[in-house]
């Protein structure tokens, strides 16, 4: 129902993977570690998408410029335009995450339904249910995606087209036959309902529009008595709990994501009670002085702690995770896994 853009954003990964030609981490004993230059690269362009999508619902797509991006994700101005030609480039793909998080959501809840109607009505409930979930992400595919710039108008476009061929299936149901552009008219009036109730913020879930929404789109196929029978149909319960956490592992950190501070993070959390030097050689960070200081700013933010007596009793560091850094550390490797 949904068209996926999982493939284009891999193809964008991997070549901003290429730009950058990094080699493999050094770890400890020669062996290449798990979190490498391209690893964190994906972390800091997932950032980056994520503050885009935040900006654009908060300020506007086309007041969203590259400084508000940079800001908001920690990231460096110079590695944005490592990963992006432009903010139209960076918007771009931003509209590509959001609509192919719909997809994972919409698309597996239209084909569950035995026939045109159970499928379109399993397909509306479950991207009003995903728009209620994501609503940053919502307000960028259905509001902001109109001042998006060209290639965000192509995506967009051919999105609609898919749905209209989906809506445009009760043709074949109907008793007379439907005006050409039928699908495209009550599609367009659907969007027009839920983009009103984005533009104005309303506080209503938006899956209660689910019964009106399937009455519009069925009636001009199925005619008005199996429109009114969808509109007064009790609404199904809709679990808020499959609710998706933003891309962002470091979210809500005051720090810059780097290689380093990555590397040196993932160390601690794979040797607990590792000192400065082991994490030192495992992290690929040869200055000493350049390794306390990586050390000193991730106890500064919680994440690790030193456990050990120190130099001031002549004994070395043991560092380990704190709860707060086991997680962080967790999300990166399910980020970049």
């Amino acid at each position: 129902m949904l068209v996926s853009s999982r493939e284009r954003r891999a193809g964008a990964r991997n070549r901003a993977g290429a730009r950058k030609g990094a080699p493999p981490a050094r770890s400890r004993g020669g062996q290449t570690t798990s979190v490498g230059r391209e690893k964190v690269s994906e972390i800091q362009r997932a950032r980056m998408l994520t503050a885009m999508t935040e900006v654009a619902a908060e300020r506007g797509a086309a007041n969203a410029t590259v400084a508000h991006v940079v800001a908001r994700s920690g990231v460096s101005r110079r590695t944005f335009y490592e990963m992006f030609r432009d903010r139209e480039d960076c918007l771009a793909e931003a509209f590509e995450v959001a609509t192919s998080r719909a997809a994972e959501r919409v698309n597996p809840a239209y084909e569950a339904g035995r026939g045109w109607q159970a499928r379109l009505r399993g397909g509306i409930a479950a991207l009003l249910l995903f728009l209620d979930d994501e609503p940053d992400m919502g307000r960028l595919c259905i509001v902001e995606a109109l001042g998006g710039g060209s290639r965000v108008l192509a995506l967009r476009a051919e999105i609609l087209a898919h749905l209209v061929a989906a809506v445009d299936e009760g043709r074949a149901l109907a008793k007379t036959e439907p005006p050409p552009l039928t699908a495209e008219g009550v599609l367009g009036g659907a969007f027009a309902l839920v983009h009103a109730r984005l533009l104005t913020r309303d506080s209503a879930p938006l899956t209660s529009l689910l019964g009106p929404l399937m009455g519009l789109l069925v009636g001009p196929y199925l005619g008005p008595a199996a429109a009114r029978k969808e509109i007064e149909r009790p609404a199904p319960h809709f679990d808020h709990a499959a609710r998706r956490a933003h891309s962002d592992p470091l979210r809500g950190l005051a720090m810059r994501l780097t290689y380093r501070t990555v590397r040196v993070l993932t160390a601690v959390g794979a040797q607990p009670g590792a000192s400065n030097r082991m994490i030192a050689n495992a992290a690929g960070v040869e200055d000493q002085g350049q390794i306390s200081k990586l050390l000193r700013r991730l106890e500064s933010l919680g994440l690790i702690h030193n456990t050990g007596q120190g130099h001031s009793k002549g004994e070395p560091n043991v560092w380990t995770l704190t709860q707060r850094g086991n997680e962080v550390e967790q999300a990166i490797r399910a980020q970049t896994g």
